[in-house]
């Protein structure tokens, strides 16, 4: 498979959105496509579904779109549900359809051989199985049991019709049922929009072993540096090609841009240096030869473009903090929190001046909850939580519910400021990126972008000693997430923030509360080392993590814990030597098959493949299980 825009651009009126796009698509490619909000990205993917935006570019090149293969490709913002009274679990079956057509046709060549036995039956039979073994007929059920658990759906959800979940649950069905249909150009919109961590980190997975060509845009860099091997950015309405995930791509980029920059300079000078010797002697009889030699080069020289500086306008922002806080900030001792009684987790932990607390883990866990219970807006159930000295709080909230939707961008700003000048509250907008008329747009006509700025400009303003932040880069792009990262990392207030974003994370967390199975987690440390601990299992200071059932009760049920842990991953170990055991077995009997004398046997054939199904389901149940104690680690 091949698929590649030659010199193609794509326009709007008489704006143009992208004026050289040399595009490729190969076989088994993961692709990222990276660039500002705006640049275009999300116009190029619908361009490769639709190829009627695509037009002749201002390159050399003859415009052509080329397709080997004729691959399907598949892309989110096409999906959609025919039918919304069937079940989750039939509209997921639809990306099966071939497997379970043939599944059926097995099942129909058995009932006849039952019958009568013959050897064009028996040759049927057999190319179908080889079929279905090749299709990974006997491990479908597995992969999309797995998907469904891994974003969140339950048991009874499968059974659930589609007109009975939320829109965003149907976004994520179809975004399931896109995964596993795979397409032959699997187009991904920033596909960790919305997704905790676990999810992401299963989709990492598999998109990593996705036998296909795969094509995302996303700001997600840890995620884009764990899958991709080629990167094409957008900057300035041009396209450029980069070999390697995204951490090479950030080291060619600064590498070509130096050497660039280093051979124009060079070639500056020297044209400077031939031109002057030009100029003194090329009047002079006896030197014009020597001078007119020298305009010469000058005319044979390929000339250097000055390379284009990065595209790295972003705001920025010198925070001042008047009034500081009192060594300890925060503390919360045995506080449960929820909805209407319900409680969602039990948290204890302690935050004290300059410190930064990330909030991680599964989506429904309690992550925001705990943030609106610390601000007032919801009740705690049980427990207590206190505020140290001097401490001054302000809030982001991912929702954005705050912002008047019927205020201009001015307007929203200078209500909480009613002290400043005109001068003064462009001067602040300004730093976030809104100058001019912009800051006379309506709040409803901004995109999430936008609103992420509008709303950090505002809170930054207001010079607390205490950040808590709801997911803040939530539609940011990779600039503004990086533009963030160093405020907040030369911010010398405190700080508490929810984030899925675990490259966010690692930069700015000097410690970790995680919202687990078994409980909510406190570590003192960063992302990396948080995972280091969760993968080794061995705390090396136990005074470093404290989880809240068991922190009151001291040393004794630590003892349990580290007991209950053994145990589990002794059970974890043995599961995976059966299914390797199990798996080793089936390779055996499918080798059977391939034999001579089996193959036109129908009765053999059928007892051998009844053996598979019997341990496919055996392999399938302890899965389960591995996967459950798994998640409990």
């Amino acid at each position: 498979m091949n698929y590649k825009i030659i010199n193609g651009s794509i326009s709007y009126g008489a704006e143009t959105i992208l004026e050289e796009i040399n595009f490729e698509i190969k076989e088994k490619d993961k692709i990222a496509i990276v660039g500002k909000n705006g640049s275009g990205k999300t116009t190029l993917l619908k361009s490769i579904v639709n190829n009627d935006m695509l037009e002749e570019g201002i390159g050399e090149a003859k415009f052509e779109i080329y397709k080997q293969g004729k691959p399907v490709i598949g892309y989110l913002k096409q999906i959609e549900f025919e039918e919304v009274n069937t079940t989750f679990l039939d509209e997921i079956l639809k990306s099966y359809k071939d497997i379970i057509k043939l599944e059926n046709k097995i099942n129909e060549l058995q009932k006849q051989l039952q019958i009568e036995t013959n050897d064009k039956l028996i040759k049927e039979y057999t190319e179908c199985l080889e079929r279905y073994e090749l299709s990974n007929g006997y491990t479908y059920k597995k992969e999309y049991e797995t998907a469904i658990k891994k974003f969140g759906f339950t048991e009874q959800d499968k059974y659930k019709k589609i007109n009975e979940f939320s829109g965003g649950q149907r976004t994520k069905i179809a975004f399931l049922k896109l995964l596993l249909s795979k397409p032959d150009i699997l187009l991904l919109d920033e596909p960790t929009n919305h997704l905790d961590i676990n999810t992401i980190e299963w989709l990492e997975s598999y998109l990593k072993a996705y036998p296909k060509a795969v094509v995302i845009v996303s700001h997600d860099r840890m995620f884009l540096d764990r899958i991709v091997n080629k990167v094409y950015e957008i900057e300035y309405a041009s396209m450029t090609e980069y070999v390697g995930n995204y951490s090479a791509f950030e080291k060619q980029k600064k590498e070509n841009y130096e050497k660039q920059l280093k051979d124009y300079e060079y070639q500056q000078k020297e044209i400077k240096r031939l031109q002057a010797i030009a100029d003194r002697f090329r009047y002079k009889p006896s030197k014009a030869k020597m001078a007119m030699s020298k305009l010469k080069k000058i005319e044979q020289m390929t000339i250097i473009n000055q390379p284009n500086k990065y595209d790295l306008k972003t705001f920025h922002i010198n925070f001042n903090i008047p009034v500081e806080s009192g060594n300890l900030v925060l503390s919360a001792k045995n506080l449960k929190i929820g909805y209407n009684n319900k409680i969602f987790a039990n948290v204890n932990f302690e935050l004290y001046k300059g410190q930064k607390l990330a909030i991680i883990g599964e989506n429904g866990k309690g992550k925001s909850t705990l943030l609106k219970t610390l601000m007032g807006f919801i009740p705690k159930i049980e427990g207590d939580f206190e505020y140290g000295y001097h401490v001054k709080k302000e809030y982001f909230d991912q929702q954005m519910d705050s912002l008047n939707d019927s205020n201009t961008i001015f307007d929203e700003f200078s209500k909480s400021f009613l002290n400043l000048t005109t001068t003064q509250i462009r001067q602040s907008l300004g730093a976030f990126l809104f100058s001019g008329d912009d800051v006379f747009k309506e709040i409803k006509v901004l995109s999430g972008g936008e609103k992420v700025r509008l709303q950090l400009c505002k809170i930054f303003k207001k010079e607390a000693n205490l950040l808590l932040l709801d997911e803040p880069t939530n539609h940011m792009d990779i600039v503004g997430k990086e533009s963030l990262e160093n405020i907040l990392k030369e911010y010398k207030g405190s700080l508490i923030f929810v984030s899925h974003d675990r490259y966010f994370v690692n930069k700015i967390a000097d410690s970790i509360l995680a919202f687990e199975t078994e409980g909510v987690i406190y570590f003192k440390g960063n992302y990396e080392e948080y995972c280091r601990y969760k993968e080794s299992k061995i705390c090396e200071n136990v005074n470093r993590v404290e989880t809240v059932n068991t922190r009151a009760n001291g040393n004794s049920n630590q003892y349990f814990i580290n007991k209950e842990n053994a145990k589990r991953k002794n059970r974890i170990n043995k599961l995976e030597i059966q299914i390797e055991q199990k798996e080793n077995d089936i390779n055996i009997l499918k080798m059977e098959m391939q034999k001579e004398d089996v193959c036109t046997d129908y009765m053999k054939l059928k007892e051998l493949q009844d053996k598979i199904m019997v341990i496919e389901q055996e392999i399938e149940q302890k899965m389960l299980e591995w996967e459950e104690l798994c998640n409990r680690e």
